[in-house]
């Protein structure tokens, strides 16, 4: 009783700003719903963005906390573990690839979290002895799949057309940077989830937040730092997980399609919704199966657009890579300095590939394996492919097409994002925006389906493990859904990122504390495969 009471007060919480629009509705009638919904809501937003992203003034450029917190994080893990992020890309391809596979098979180690130690675990019969419930690939797909989005193609827009060409350069380091934090946190996913009898897995920050920290003495402070980032995670993933989607992809459909009416939104808002409850309804093995299809496929199609147009001003290409390392370096104050730049690109980056957030720990901590570093070893790959490779290529892209066609002013913090980008496409390819606009949705609605499984962990840790509490939060994330569709809710899209980027100072903090114990892992790992290989 207890329980649905915790329940309950909880989402009255989420919903007073909903509801506090409608005593001042006979006050100024003359609004829209999504005005009055957004006049309420923006005095929570502010204050709540003011704290998290608080900022200080460097060099006349204004730099959130949280950007210092990701990457000093960030160059700590890099340096700690010796430059991991470069040294196991071969090795993680491999894993993903599936080389050391039998690792899983063999041997008398008892996978971390494992309930059934000693006997045959029947509820993961595709990989005899290792827990989980999905695949390496599966596992980085799902997690790619939520930060693989329109941040790489509206956010990288905004940062080139504020902090110019340059702006590329520091994104493409903040993007390997951010390789080491993703190893640590998917690292302690693994070592710290807990496994049902059934098979059903749970992990991510909030189990190595509360029980790596309790190991080390310090249990209530951990304890305090998992609720915290649960709540962070719920709140999150029902906004920038969820209706920020839905918004972008419902006003690409509309937009693209010259769809009119009132009602418009709240049908594709329900299309979607359709979509998305099939899928998450069976779980994050029916996630995983879906996203290791769905993510290459709109990926190819993604960066195989923006290869066709690069390659059709591959004459370009030397200009553009000057314009990148030059702009790098400028002094121009018109983009704030190099200080400025490098702020752009590495905010773009930081905030696109989530390394450093903990969210990704959450879909990793189901994947098959006895060996807690294999699947940090996987994860770091996915800054590469999300920053590095995508946020790269559509960077490119702008930057080439702008160098004939002028549509960017460098500079300028007033141009539009996707608009942006989709500009580009048209003018080097007519007619690829269409292209773009696919792409976008099916990012769209690819981000939501990862979410609702890092909200739905949230969730459980916070309120317990049923199968009738999950379906509180389905349906609660289905009907985000169809609201994010239909209305414009800008302070509640703010308020929601702000609480997604809250979850970066309990996870860090908690990385920093247990790093020891990931290198203690890595070690254990390697060991693995040098013995594994010296058999063959």
């Amino acid at each position: 009783m207890l329980k649905v009471k915790s329940i309950l007060l909880t989402l009255f919480s989420f919903l007073i700003p909903f509801v506090t629009f409608a005593q001042e509705a006979t006050e100024i009638t003359e609004l829209t719903i999504d005005q009055k919904i957004d006049a309420a809501f923006r005095p929570i937003a502010d204050f709540v963005g003011g704290i998290i992203f608080y900022s200080v003034n460097i060099a006349g450029s204004t730099v959130p906390i949280v950007l210092f917190v990701l990457i000093g994080g960030a160059l700590f893990f890099t340096v700690y573990f010796k430059f991991a992020n470069f040294t196991l890309i071969k090795t993680a391809v491999n894993v993903v690839k599936g080389d050391y596979d039998e690792l899983d098979h063999h041997g008398a180690d008892i996978a971390e979290g494992d309930s059934t130690p000693g006997g045959d675990v029947f509820e993961t019969i595709g990989v005899e002895g290792a827990e989980g419930e999905v695949s390496h690939f599966q596992a980085l797909t799902a997690a790619l799949s939520a930060t693989v989005g329109l941040g790489n193609i509206a956010g990288v827009a905004v940062a080139v057309s504020i902090g110019g060409p340059g702006a590329t350069f520091w994104m493409i380091l903040a993007g390997f940077l951010g390789m080491a934090s993703k190893f640590v946190e998917c690292t302690l996913g693994v070592k710290y989830r807990e496994v049902t009898e059934d098979g059903t897995v749970h992990g991510g920050p909030m189990y190595y937040l509360s029980k790596g920290l309790k190991e080390m003495g310090m249990g209530g402070v951990g304890k305090a730092l998992a609720i915290f980032f649960a709540i962070m995670c719920v709140g999150g993933s029902f906004g920038g997980g969820n209706m920020f989607q839905a918004n972008q992809a419902a006003a690409q459909l509309i937009g693209k399609l010259g769809i009119e009416g009132g009602a418009s939104g709240a049908i594709i808002g329900i299309i979607m919704a359709a979509i998305v409850g099939v899928v998450i309804i069976g779980g994050i093995k029916r996630i995983g199966s879906v996203t290791e299809k769905v993510v290459p496929f709109m990926a190819a199609i993604y960066v195989g657009t923006a290869l066709i147009i690069i390659f059709m001003n591959v004459t370009l290409i030397p200009e553009a890579f000057g314009l990148i390392f030059e702009g790098a370096f400028s002094s121009n104050a018109a983009l704030g300095g190099i200080i400025g730049v490098l702020i752009v690109g590495f905010q773009r980056a930081a905030f696109s590939n989530e390394a450093g957030v903990g969210s990704a720990a959450i879909a990793h901590s189901a994947v098959k394996t006895k060996y807690p570093a294999s699947e940090g070893i996987v994860a770091l790959l996915e800054p590469l492919i999300d920053t590095v490779l995508i946020c790269t290529m559509t960077a490119l892209v702008l930057i080439i097409t702008n160098i004939e066609g002028g549509f960017i002013n460098y500079g300028e913090s007033t141009v539009g994002g996707i608009e942006l980008t989709g500009s580009a496409f048209d003018l080097a390819l007519p007619g690829s925006s269409w292209i773009l606009m696919f792409a976008a949705v099916l990012f769209a609605i690819s981000t939501m389906l990862s979410w609702s499984y890092y909200g739905l962990q949230a969730w459980k840790f916070l309120f317990g493990k049923g199968k009738a509490l999950d379906i509180v939060y389905k349906v609660i994330f289905l009907l985000f859904i169809v609201i994010g569709s239909s209305i414009s809710l800008g302070a509640v899209i703010d308020f929601s990122d702000a609480m997604i980027f809250a979850m970066v100072f309990p996870n860090v903090i908690g990385l920093i504390l247990l790093s020891p114990k990931v290198r203690e892992e890595l070690k254990t790992y390697q060991d693995k495969i040098k013995a594994f290989k010296a058999s063959k």
